[in-house]
């Protein structure tokens, strides 16, 4: 229809011979070294067709968050690109060149200098097989605004014919996911594109949908709980988040769970009372120390021995019998549609409830499974390491890169309220 808007894709980008700009969320370092290669992994096939086709790649990430509260950005080796580079060197057999700009205590790398401009001229010489830019947040116009922020965005559009975007798990709209496209002409990767595809099944799923979701902190959830809320047939609650939701719900009082929570919970607690989407795990896990499993100082808890004004200290897991209760286990093995963004334990020492879910998930072979990135898929494949193995080209199955993105997607409706991926829209 002419008017309507599409989503410009990487596999009209004329890229023969072209210097191709790509932004990908290969933010898979800590402390200097690669956590997990996946999202790494999973970007592969995008940088090939790019020089399959004759394109001459320029890569740039984010890894981490130099910048400080106070502003101060600090260029730290331990969230440098290049173990990053060393990776994919090793993976497929090609030089990258890293450019080292100069920078300032505390303000970062305030331009592209010239230099850059003998590795270009080696990149498009094949004398290298790729540069890849120092990590984005870096450069001190990368989070700015004004005048530095253009600057920065103009500098990056000089150094290529085309940009491309690929890191669907980095929504936020910074420079060098949003500002350059407006400078040229801009088009989603494959793993992009994937990834919306596969959030449709989110966004509009085959019934009944049952959600999975935890979090470490009950406020920065609301949105996007209430948002899957709406959506789900069936919730399943882990973490702080299920904590809370305990304790608003039958007014007890949990240690680590501040007051101010409890009191914002309470309406999905009302919510539920009418609608009864929150199937209850009925079993959690109760420890006297936060950060450590000693015998004799933790046991399961049943809610169903729950009364008014009682006081516990830390629930740190969901017990695995939980999930051979009838009501939860009849939830999980009729649902059509899964999306699982959760840990449900406290990591390193409280994973059973985790395995639990997610053997308990396999089980299930009619419906549509989608694990939302990060922590979520770290544990899956750490817990289960030959289920993660045995699934991971299964149809069935679906591993996001980026769960934070998913969420917000999911909060607003349509990935395409996504700042970064309304800026890869053209005209039809």
């Amino acid at each position: 229809m002419a008017g309507e808007k599409r989503l410009s894709l990487i596999q009209d980008a004329p890229l023969e011979g072209k210097v191709v700009l790509v932004r990908f969320d290969h933010n898979v370092v800590k402390n200097g070294e690669i956590r997990d290669p996946y999202r790494i992994d999973r970007s592969l096939g995008t940088l090939y067709n790019i020089v399959e086709r004759g394109g001459r790649p320029i890569l740039m990430t984010h890894v981490g968050r130099p910048r400080g509260k106070d502003g101060q950005i600090a260029c730290r080796q331990a969230e440098s690109v290049r173990p990053i580079v060393e990776y994919i060197e090793r993976k497929l057999h090609v030089k990258f060149l890293v450019p080292d700009f100069p920078a300032e205590p505390g303000q970062g790398i305030k331009n592209i200098d010239t230099s850059i401009n003998h590795a270009i001229k080696a990149l498009r010489q094949h004398r290298a097989g790729g540069i890849y830019l120092p990590n984005t947040r870096w450069f001190a116009g990368e989070e700015a605004a004004g005048e530095m922020r253009e600057r920065f965005a103009l500098q990056l559009a000089g150094l290529a014919d085309i940009y491309i975007n690929d890191a669907f798990g980095s929504w936020q709209p910074h420079v060098s996911t949003f500002d350059i496209a407006r400078h040229l002409p801009s088009f989603a990767g494959y793993l992009m594109q994937e990834e919306i595809e596969n959030l449709n099944y989110v966004l509009a799923p085959q019934r009944p949908f049952l959600a999975v979701v935890a979090g470490s902190k009950y406020d920065t959830k609301i949105g996007p709980l209430y948002a899957i809320y709406r959506k789900a047939d069936y919730i399943v609650l882990g973490g702080v988040i299920y904590n809370t939701f305990l304790a608003a719900k039958y007014g007890i009082t949990i240690k680590g769970i501040t007051a101010e929570d409890v009191e914002a919970a309470r309406d999905l607690v009302e919510q539920d009372r009418a609608s009864g989407k929150i199937i209850e795990l009925p079993y959690v896990v109760e420890s006297d120390d936060p950060g450590a499993k000693e015998e004799g100082r933790y046991r399961t808890v049943a809610v169903r021995d729950f009364k008014k004004g009682q006081t516990y200290n830390y629930f740190l897991d969901v017990a695995h019998e939980s999930f051979a209760d009838q009501r939860v286990l009849e939830s999980l093995l009729a649902a059509k549609t899964i999306f699982v963004n959760a840990v449900m334990g406290f990591t390193p020492h409280f994973v059973e409830g985790s395995r639990a879910l997610d053997e308990t998930i396999d089980r299930n072979t009619q419906a549509k499974k989608l694990y939302g990135g990060g922590d979520t898929l770290q544990e899956f494949k750490n817990l289960c390491p030959g289920l993660y193995l045995s699934v991971l080209d299964n149809a069935q199955y679906y591993f996001f890169t980026g769960g934070g993105t998913v969420l917000t997607a999911i909060e607003k409706g349509s990935p395409y309220g996504l700042k970064p991926v309304e800026a890869l829209f053209e005209k039809g």
